[in-house]
């Protein structure tokens, strides 16, 4: 199915004479109880269902992950549990492509993070082949995430207007970056200055007289995970408040329909992509009844952001946490409502069944059945979508000659994104590195490193990625592990203030969800997770090359200048003295690599034994 031409004709904002002819013509109709139509029988004309079409966190994965990243996990109906290799934009295109067919009335959505963090191919190019993949595919609509922001809101603006990058120019000769096709909708984002929004914060999605109106926001908690020049200017509000008044917004205008993007998600109670959220006791099969449909499978921000907002909005598109759930939470008024997120890297996408009513301009929704919403697997047992094939072929031809250079070699996949442990093998590698590169006196005297996890993006895979060979890291791989290209910085923390940083990983806004740091060689210590908040670490355990912390000691830690900010929940941090700036964390990583690999001695994985965890 070849890509679609010229979709922003299909989206608009309704202008304020329409919506007000709109809304007038349809006062009797609205009066129709939406809860009443079935779609079946002699009014069946009435309805017609919409197909919506979703995913989120792409960040950039044209070709398929390499490892864990690119796997999901499926629940098979004996209980066991199966790896299923996933993703690769060719893939993704294929798939939605092919969901389409059968569906005259079909819309694709996003919920931010398509760009930023992005493997080499993608991200050496400021994401411009992710754009221009998501035009050819098809994409109607996405949120902002809070990865849109990292290079800041005129380089935002730009993927969404179009035009070669201020410093780096045109890529190729003589042709101009046109930008998204697809609205970007940040409607809470608003500049500092002037209260106005950064971006559209809503569209309407349009087709043979059917409107569906999409509000996007992303985390209020932007802020805390983003560099703050990435930030700079802007201001991030509530979520909820926000939704709730676009959606008052898009009801006067005679837009009944309404779907939220959201960039914030959940923690299902599995991983596995197929696990039935609304019915967590027996999982894979279970029937979806109306008093399993609580959402009770599922915990995390999301949960609550959900029962607060308004009844106006049908449906919830998630993203975020790059897990993989199809959820009914009960709106304020006791609805169902489904909430959804596809995993990530474009390794599923979820397909949601709208049902709009033609006479109240709504979406039927009874206190009995939701809307139906399914994730399905992106496989690579499919045909590729040609024009993905080239697309990513001919930017490939531009990053080759930094792409495939080899910059290390490994005895076995380093897990690192994939791994689900507190402290993962390709952590211990890369605090290593960021260690030796800066312990040094005259490159900051470090005596030990911090690394975020959120940082690490990838596995480092044995097999290879391409002609290199097995075990031959490139610097594209190694550009996909750390592709933010944070300087290192070495500072000052007294022992009471790293003792914090640890307690931080697992209380205040990292209580819910922990972030657990990535620790040097030398720095031991244990982590209760029986207890809660910050007792979890246990303060006697905390170790420096065997002695114990000492409160009133200064060390020299070193981190990336992200966590440095406190980015990530860590505040203490930004109380540090005496900074010194190094390289980035890219060039530590390859430069340990080379330092400490060869071919005839490859680097083992570590055995990821420096943090003690109490389950």
């Amino acid at each position: 199915m070849p890509a679609r031409p010229q979709r922003r004709r299909t989206i608009s904002r309704l202008t304020l004479g329409a919506a007000v002819l709109a809304a007038a013509a349809t006062v009797t109709a609205a009066a129709q109880p939406a809860g009443a139509i079935t779609g079946h029988g002699a009014r069946a004309d009435r309805t017609v269902d919409v197909q919506l079409l979703s995913f989120n966190d792409f960040h950039g994965n044209l070709e398929p992950p390499q490892g864990s990243s690119g796997t999901v996990e499926e629940l098979q109906p004996d209980g066991s549990k199966k790896s299923v290799a996933a993703g690769g934009v060719e893939y993704l295109a294929q798939s939605l492509r092919t969901a389409r067919k059968g569906h005259p009335y079909s819309v694709t959505a996003a919920a931010g993070d398509l760009v930023g963090a992005s493997p080499l191919l993608s991200g050496l190019f400021h994401d411009e082949p992710t754009i221009e993949a998501m035009n050819k595919l098809g994409l109607d609509v996405t949120s902002v995430g809070n990865h849109e922001f990292d290079e800041g809101r005129a380089e935002l603006t730009r993927l969404q207007n179009g035009g070669c990058h201020p410093k780096d120019g045109c890529y190729v000769k003589g042709r101009k970056f046109r930008g998204a096709d697809f609205p970007y909708l940040a409607a809470n984002v608003t500049d500092d200055k002037t209260g106005k929004p950064l971006l559209k914060p809503y569209t309407v999605w349009q087709h043979k007289g059917v409107k569906i109106g999409f509000i996007g926001v992303t985390l209020k908690g932007t802020p805390n995970v983003v560099s703050a020049n990435g930030v700079k200017g802007l201001k991030f509000h509530d979520e909820v408040e926000t939704i709730d008044k676009y959606a008052k917004v898009l009801d006067r205008q005679g837009v009944k329909a309404i779907v939220a993007l959201i960039h914030e998600g959940g923690l299902p109670a599995s991983t596995s992509y197929n696990y039935n959220c609304d019915s967590p006791g027996p999982g894979w099969g279970s029937p979806r009844s109306s008093e399993a449909e609580t959402g009770g499978g599922i915990s995390g921000p999301i949960t609550d952001i959900a029962k607060h907002i308004t009844p106006k909005v049908d449906a919830l598109v998630t993203g975020h946490t790059h897990q993989a759930y199809a959820c009914t939470i009960p709106d304020p008024s006791g609805r169902p409502r489904t909430v959804t997120s596809a995993a990530s890297y474009g390794k599923l996408y979820t397909d949601t069944t709208l049902t709009y009513d033609r006479r109240t301009r709504d979406i039927v929704r009874t206190s009995v059945k939701a809307p139906g919403a399914v994730n399905h697997v992106v496989n690579r047992t499919q045909p590729k979508a040609a024009d993905m094939t080239s697309l990513i072929a001919r930017w490939n031809k531009l990053a080759a000659p930094v792409a495939n250079r080899p910059v290390g070699h490994i005895s076995a996949d380093i897990a690192g994104r994939g791994d689900e442990a507190p402290e993962s093998p390709l952590g211990d590698v890369i605090s290593d590195a960021q260690l030796e590169a800066t312990k040094a006196p005259d490159k900051g005297g470090a005596q030990l490193a911090l690394m975020n996890p959120g940082g690490i993006r990838s596995d480092l895979a044995f097999k290879s990625s391409g002609s290199e060979g097995d075990g031959v890291v490139t610097y594209g791989e190694a550009f996909t592990v750390q592709p933010f290209t944070n300087m290192m910085n070495v500072v000052d923390l007294t022992g009471a203030q790293l003792l914090t940083a640890l307690q931080q990983q697992v209380s205040g806004p990292n209580a819910a969800s922990p972030k657990i740091l990535q620790v040097s060689e030398g720095l031991t210590y244990t982590l209760d997770m029986k207890k809660s908040g910050a007792d979890r670490i246990v303060k006697d355990s905390v170790k420096l090359n065997g002695a114990a912390l000492d409160p009133a000691k200064t060390y020299r830690v070193a981190l990336n200048e992200f966590l440095a900010g406190g980015g990530d929940g860590f505040p203490v941090l930004k109380d540090a003295r005496n900074k010194y700036v190094g390289q980035s964390d890219l060039d530590a990583l390859t430069a340990y690599l080379t330092a400490h690999s060869s071919a005839s001695a490859p680097l083992d994985p570590p055995k990821a034994d420096r943090i003690t965890v109490v389950k």
